[in-house]
């Protein structure tokens, strides 16, 4: 069963759904992005039946923004306790408190981050939103003096995008702190089949411009990445399904590895891959298999195939999120045509409305390692170099 939601659903996943036949809840969201021709719809009604009948049906979202939907909806299922327990970050923090018993965190009301002493909280440490999506609000704090201007910005930034999110996706009520985990990070995509294995259909390296820079800018995976982590994430993602029974239940994950080889959960995302619908369609574009449709029939990757003719390349998503410092209404275009001449091979381009999304789209891209130069340049830029301002 699959889930349509605002704020965008990818050609590539309208055509899977079309080829594939696969039911989709109608509604007027999922009919304004799709249309009527060649799509299983059902009803309202007609879901809630089904999964009633079939309560271990497997859903799919695009968007974490059908988690309403869910919670008012399908009650009568474990699904919207599951969800929640991912989507919550201090509930998630709560849930693997036995698999990491010293790891510190403490949530924290919007309104008392004005007030509160963080004066023996662990540095660094990161403050977000408990509930939250991309890098909205997320900032790293290293000493007590840079605390107040940074509890300044939250509030500037919670005042600038509190319209564009439902509170099921973005929810700026409750912050929670937490201590910096260190190590190299990772994002991947994932399922529970329906005998509850864990089955990881991509991996990528997340990348950052500096210990200060906590953007989406650049995700990374090649054959190398996914070689050295298949196995180890297979087995972390045991544990925590073995803490709450999953079955038939898609995720995105992002974790950090220590130098010692330890996973440290960031987030679990549950009932969708990355968000936009980028990394399930980055997963095509790069090693030519459908994440949905492997979802959805319970396919295992073969990835001794599929990486056979990936050595020496590099494969990335790059996050165009505003960086430039100039607020959204005083841009007047992006220069996309320009931002492609930048990579040898891009593979993909996706647009975002910026002046309702605050990010200007994706690209993904091929590069070989030889030339890592034109990853770096996309990774410190602040894009200003593509406005038209006006």
């Amino acid at each position: 069963m699959i889930i349509l939601d605002k704020p965008y659903v990818s050609e590539f996943l309208k055509e899977t759904i079309r080829k594939y036949n696969l039911p989709v809840l109608k509604t007027q969201t999922a009919l304004d992005f799709i249309g009527n021709e060649g799509v299983l719809f059902l009803d309202e009604d007609a879901t809630i039946e089904k999964l009633k009948i079939s309560p271990e049906t497997l859903v799919y979202t695009n968007s974490e923004n059908a988690i309403n939907w869910i919670a008012n909806n399908l009650g009568f299922t474990d699904l919207p306790e599951k969800v929640n327990l991912f989507k919550d970050k201090v509930k998630f923090r709560q849930l693997i408190d036995e698999l990491y018993p010293n790891f510190f965190y403490k949530a924290i009301a919007l309104e008392d981050l004005k007030t509160i002493s963080v004066k023996d909280f662990p540095k660094p440490f990161v403050i977000k939103p408990s509930v939250g999506f991309f890098s909205f609000g997320v900032y790293t704090v290293t000493d007590e003096n840079s605390w107040k201007s940074i509890v300044k910005s939250i509030y500037e930034e919670v005042e600038a995008v509190k319209e564009i999110y439902p509170v099921e996706v973005l929810n700026t009520t409750t912050f929670i702190a937490e201590e910096f985990i260190r190590g190299t990070e990772y994002a991947f995509d994932a399922y529970f089949d329906n005998e509850g294995n864990p089955v990881i259909l991509n991996i990528l390296k997340h990348i950052f411009s500096s210990d200060a820079d906590n953007s989406d800018r650049v995700y990374l995976s090649s054959a190398g990445i996914i070689r050295e982590n298949l196995e180890r994430f297979g087995n972390f993602l045991t544990k925590i399904g073995n803490l709450v029974g999953l079955k038939n239940f898609p995720m995105h994950v992002e974790v950090r590895v220590d130098d010692s080889g330890k996973i440290m959960p960031i987030e679990i995302n549950p009932l969708r891959f990355g968000g936009w619908c980028t990394t399930a369609d980055f997963t095509f574009h790069a090693y030519g298999f459908n994440s949905y449709n492997y979802l959805l029939t319970q396919q295992k990757p073969d990835w001794v195939r599929i990486l056979k003719d990936k050595e020496g390349k590099i494969f990335s998503i790059i996050v165009l999120n505003n960086s430039t410092g100039e607020k959204v209404e005083n841009i007047s275009s992006f220069d996309y045509e320009k931002l492609q001449s930048c990579f040898e091979k891009p593979l993909f381009l996706s647009k975002a409305d910026h002046k309702t999304y605050h990010i200007f789209g994706f690209v993904f891209a091929e590069t070989r390692q030889e030339n890592f130069a034109e990853i770096e340049y996309i990774l410190k830029s602040d894009l200003k170099e593509f406005l038209t301002l006006g």
